[in-house]
């Protein structure tokens, strides 16, 4: 790589490692160049996989970067419910005796393939009334949020163990994985939470070629604007 950044930017492909937020990406990044930095579509701190970091002019495509279709690897508990929708929650409701088969997941897919509406989680970085509703929540204080419209391509099941179900889901921008398991989890019958979440590809951007940390900021040690 040139130790000069290209007049049109860069766009680095990162594999985002569990516990780190989007935000502490993009000021690892920060700190190794002096260009500007944007990312193009948070990742949960509980989740992994690719994060589209823009640098210099660049930053002029994140919003085109955060519209290209996005694929995830789940992995939905069920008989569990938590508040934030994820592994990170306390939990708020338990059910037993749960039965699910096969033919009851694939039964239940096609309702949520297509345009569908979702009610995002009350955990969330949407702003209600000038805060974000995971503030709000953090302080026990009524949220309503709105169901949205989004765009569910394909749900494929990819294994279940016991009450432990992981699918491949491809979708656009703004489709909540969490608010997919809570409700999918209620369409079997029971409550459910996001265990695991992946983001395996955005556009053409693929985990297979994410650079880890470590490699960008080998990348990243010499470049100027």
């Amino acid at each position: 790589m040139s130790d000069r950044l290209p007049s049109s930017g860069l766009v680095l492909n990162v594999r985002k490692p569990i516990g780190w937020t989007s935000n502490d990406v993009v000021r690892f990044v920060k700190h190794r160049t002096n260009a500007k930095v944007g990312h193009a579509g948070t990742l949960d701190p509980f989740a992994d996989g690719v994060l589209l970091v823009c640098l210099g002019a660049a930053t002029k495509q994140v919003t085109h970067l955060m519209g290209l279709v996005k694929e995830y690897d789940a992995t939905l508990q069920l008989g569990l419910e938590t508040d934030t929708l994820d592994i990170t929650g306390t939990v708020t409701g338990t059910m037993s005796d749960i039965s699910i088969s096969l033919q009851n997941v694939e039964k239940i897919i096609p309702q949520f393939i297509g345009d569908i509406e979702q009610t995002p989680p009350l955990f969330s970085a949407l702003r209600v009334k000038g805060m974000r509703a995971y503030q709000l929540a953090r302080q026990n204080k009524k949220v309503s949020l709105e169901r949205r419209r989004v765009k569910i391509q394909s749900i494929n099941l990819l294994s279940i163990e016991n009450t432990v179900v992981r699918v491949r889901v491809i979708c656009s921008k703004g489709t909540y994985i969490r608010s997919l398991a809570r409700d999918m989890a209620h369409a079997l019958g029971t409550i459910g939470f996001l265990r695991t979440l992946t983001r395996t590809r955005v556009g053409d951007f693929t985990i297979e070629t994410a650079d880890s940390l470590t490699r960008i900021e080998k990348r990243l040690g010499t470049t100027k604007i």
